[in-house]
Formats: structure tokens, C-alpha cells, sequence
């Protein structure tokens, strides 16, 4: 244990005011002392032994017989701190809560516990609720995809003022019919919230939120890329090539010299390889098995002289695709480089060998064949999104080439560009007035997506025209709602619902 402070004290006054009946009482019962802890000095805590008296209380009609005085800022009833002290807990408790609150509040002079921290959270009395004349609302999840709360802000001062357990219409209706004084309700596009204002607050004007109503048209948007991607290639570059580019050495050609240089490689290198073999007195079985060629191979480079001659005697062998090389070539320069293709093409020619016999003649050639014109890679559908919904002026000059030559191929698109621009003006000039005008351009020229955009608009049009007109939104409701997810994720979903509102409403 460290150094204490300790501070012994007493009252002065004369007399004490009873609790019940408010009467003075100045005959004294008894005396006793009472240990208070207060907020530290320096790294010091700091304890007040105060000797407290215990009053009679004279009045006939009270029932009170003897009750123990209070001073006023230092003493409350059954409490073993200083109101101070108490209020720096309860401080630490909204912020921190729990375990890491206690250790805080250690480092601070104040011993306390974590079960004590919370106890002294919970115990904060609420303050007495106003007319609050604009209110913010929107979900939060407790759980996330299976339990929801409610949180109410008022958008005035933008401060929580309660938080509901629930997102039902009954529930937001019944506490709403509690406050007469509502006179704007903003929110965002969900039914349950709009039934609950108009049951609870019918008078009440309810604005839709300008984010939401950006947010799904930005969906519908991406929806009506989706529907429209092929329009996003680029177009091939088909130039006929010219007469002098005609006249130019084809790739078999190319090919032709390669081929020759490794066949001329590969019977030099076997020749060689049968040879020191049988100088080694290998038969020709072994020397067969040894390079996996075939013996009658074998036999016919034993025989050779030199690799020349079994070279000479290649060249002007006569092969099975002889007949058929020409048309071969000129399939192969047209860009066919398909063997199963080149098969069935020659089968129907008068062909009889196989497959494989064309693959090979085929497969140099594929290295070596001049690549096709590339086509550049097509945008993708949320950078499209992008070019179609961001301001003008957050694009790069490559984005607005690419915007300018999309749009130019793209009727459907350029359609969509010019809709998304006139509504993001009715949102940003706050002329909700003409919303209904551009709904009926939307429903006669615009996407199917877009249309049904326009439908949900028209469901709640009177919410959206003032979301479109007045100043509210419910960005500072939003901020909340992330507040709301961190205080829940640092008590670990540990904590009930009474805690997290108080944590919430009673903000530091």
C-alpha cells in the first residue's frame, strides 16, 4: 500500500435539516465517524474521516426519529466517496468501462473495482428529456444480421438522447407518441421507421436521408453497367492490310528455317550418340533401349557414315503431309492454328493419317505465329461506376477519355450519365421540386434499373422531396451509429443493453 492523504474534518453547523419533513433539528442523538474517499491529490488518494452527528427530528407529525446529517458537496447518503469522486468513476465508466476502466482509475489515485465501475454506469440518472424538435433516427445492430436497436439523436445539439432495443414500428411509434413537440424526423429509406413516425408522430415531417437516396442510385447505376457490359471493350482495329504487308514472308516461312535448324540439331546429336555406343560394344537392342528409339532407327544410324547423309536423305523424303503442306500453310497464315481443325479440313481432302501427325507439324508454328491484334482490357464495372457518379471534377483526364469514349458507343450509358448528372444537381441545388419531372424522364428513357430506382421514389416521395429541399440529413445520426460500434466491440458483447445506452446517451 502507498501513502494515503488523510483528512479529519467536522461540521460547524448548529443544526440539520431532516431528510423527510425538511424541519431543523438541533438535538443531538449521537456521534460517529464515517470515512469518505475522495479524487486524488498528486499520485495521493486521498481519505476524509469526517465525525458526523446523528439528530433527533422534534417534529410530531414526522415519522422520523433520529437521522445523520449531510454536507452539502461532501456527503451523500449510504456513499463511501465524495460526490467528486464518485462523478470522476462514473466519468471513466462512460469512457472505458469495465476492467481497463478500473486500471485508469488506479492510475489515477482512485481505487475501484470493475463490478463497482459499472454499478456506478448504471446507477447515472438520466436527464429530464426536453421538446426536441428535430430528431435523427436509424438502426444499429446488436447482433449483427439477427438483433437490431433503435438510436434517436437529436439533431439540434447532435446528441443521442435514447436508444431503443428494438426497430419496430410499435416500438419507435409508442415512444414518439410520448414527445408532442416533434416537428422533423430524419431517417433513411426503411418501411418499418416511416409506418412507426407516421403512427406515433403523424404531424411530423420525415425527410430522407441524402446519402441513402445517392447511395441506391449508385446501385442502380452498377446494376445498369452490369446489364450493359459489353459495351465496355474496345472495339478491335480491323485495317485490311496492304498489298505490300500481303506480299510480305508468312510465318510458316519463319517457322520452316527453325524447324529445319532442329531437325538438323536432333540428327547430328542421335548419330553421334548411336556411335559411341556401339564403340562402347553395345548391341543394337541395348543402344534402343538406352535413347527410347526405335531398333530399325537405331539400325539406320548405325549404318550412316556421317549425320549429312541421314540429312540429305530427309530433306528429299516424301512425308505423309506432303500432299497437303501448301493448304496447311495457308490455313496457318490466315491465323488457324487449330490441329483438330487442320485434321477434319484435310480429312475431307482426301487425308488418312492422324491427328497427331498434324500437331506436330502445327505446334512450332504456334511459338512463332505473329501474335493477333490485342484488344486494350476493358474497364471494369465499378471503375465505370466511378466515371458515371463521381463529380466531374475528382476525374483524371484518363478517366474522362475513357468516360468520353464509352459514352460515345454506348447510347444506353450516355443515357444514364445525363439522368445521374440532373439528379445529382436536384441534390446538390436543393431543388427537390423538379424530383417528380425526373422521375417521369426516368420511367420513359431510362434502365430498368433505373426505373425501378424511380418507383421506390415515388413510394416515399413526399420524405424524399424534403430530404432533396430542407438542410437536415442524417449524417450526424450515422456518426453515431459508428460510436455505437466501437463502444460495443471494446465491451466485447459482454455487456446488456441497459449499459451500452448509458454509455451511449450519457456521453463524455
Amino acid at each position: 500500500m502507498g501513502a494515503t492523504i488523510r483528512i479529519e474534518a467536522r461540521s460547524r453547523d448548529e443544526y440539520a435539516v431532516c431528510p423527510r419533513c425538511t424541519g431543523e433539528a438541533r438535538r443531538v442523538h449521537s456521534r460517529y465517524r464515517r470515512q469518505l474517499a475522495d479524487t486524488a491529490i498528486g499520485e495521493y488518494p486521498v481519505l476524509i474521516d469526517i465525525r458526523v452527528r446523528r439528530f433527533f427530528c422534534d417534529a410530531i407529525d414526522c415519522a422520523t426519529k433520529t437521522f445523520a446529517e449531510q454536507l452539502s458537496g461532501l456527503t451523500l447518503p449510504w456513499s463511501r466517496r465524495t460526490p467528486a469522486a464518485t462523478a470522476v468513476i462514473a466519468a471513466i465508466g462512460r469512457a472505458v468501462a469495465g476492467r481497463a476502466g478500473a486500471r485508469l482509475a488506479d492510475r489515477l489515485g482512485v481505487t475501484v473495482g470493475r463490478d463497482t465501475m459499472l454499478r456506478t454506469v448504471r446507477a447515472i440518472p438520466d436527464r429530464p428529456l426536453e421538446e426536441v424538435p428535430v430528431l435523427g433516427i436509424d438502426d444499429f445492430a446488436l447482433r449483427r444480421g439477427h438483433v437490431y436497436g433503435t438510436v434517436v439523436i437529436d439533431m439540434t445539439t447532435r446528441t443521442p438522447i435514447e436508444l431503443l432495443p428494438d426497430r419496430t414500428l410499435d416500438t419507435v411509434a409508442t415512444w414518439l407518441r410520448n414527445r408532442p413537440g416533434v416537428e422533423i424526423v430524419c431517417r433513411d429509406r426503411a418501411g418499418a421507421y416511416a409506418d412507426g413516425i407516421g403512427t406515433g408522430a403523424p404531424n411530423a415531417v420525415q425527410v430522407a436521408d441524402r446519402w441513402h437516396l445517392w447511395h441506391n442510385l449508385v446501385g442502380a447505376v452498377e446494376k445498369t453497367v452490369i446489364r450493359h457490359r459489353t459495351d465496355l471493350n474496345t472495339p478491335l482495329d480491323t485495317t485490311v492490310p496492304g498489298p505490300n504487308e500481303a506480299m510480305q514472308s508468312p510465318a510458316t516461312e519463319r517457322v520452316a528455317d527453325l524447324l529445319e535448324g532442329r531437325i538438323v540439331t536432333r540428327t547430328t546429336e542421335r548419330h553421334a550418340a548411336v556411335h559411341e555406343l556401339l564403340a562402347q560394344g553395345r548391341t543394337i537392342s541395348d543402344i534402343s533401349r538406352i535413347l527410347g528409339l526405335d531398333r530399325k532407327t537405331v539400325r539406320r544410324f548405325a549404318r550412316a557414315t556421317n549425320a549429312h547423309d541421314l540429312i540429305s536423305t530427309a530433306r528429299t523424303r516424301r512425308g505423309i503431309l506432303d500432299e497437303y503442306a501448301p493448304y496447311l500453310r495457308k490455313r496457318i497464315d490466315a491465323g488457324c492454328l487449330d490441329a483438330a481443325l487442320l485434321t477434319r479440313e484435310i480429312t475431307a481432302l482426301g487425308y488418312h493419317g492422324s491427328a497427331k501427325t498434324v500437331a506436330r507439324f502445327v505446334y512450332p508454328l504456334r511459338a512463332a505465329a505473329t501474335p493477333a491484334p490485342s484488344r486494350p482490357a476493358a474497364p471494369s464495372i465499378r471503375q465505370v461506376t466511378g466515371w458515371l457518379t463521381r463529380h466531374p471534377d475528382r476525374l483524371t483526364d484518363e478517366d474522362r477519355a475513357g468516360r468520353k469514349a464509352l459514352l460515345t458507343r454506348s447510347p444506353a450509358l450516355a443515357t444514364t450519365c445525363r439522368l445521374v448528372r440532373d439528379f445529382a444537381e436536384i441534390m446538390v441545388g436543393r431543388r427537390g421540386h423538379k424530383i417528380q419531372e425526373w422521375i417521369t424522364r426516368v420511367r420513359r428513357g431510362g434502365s430498368p434499373a433505373l426505373r425501378s430506382f424511380a418507383v421506390g421514389l415515388l413510394r416515399d416521395l413526399d420524405a424524399v422531396t424534403a430530404g432533396l429541399t430542407l438542410e437536415y440529413n442524417s449524417g450526424p445520426v450515422e456518426g453515431h451509429v459508428n460510436r455505437i460500434m466501437m463502444l460495443k466491440r471494446q465491451m466485447y458483447g459482454r455487456a446488456h443493453f441497459d449499459l451500452l445506452r448509458k454509455r451511449v446517451i450519457h456521453y463524455v
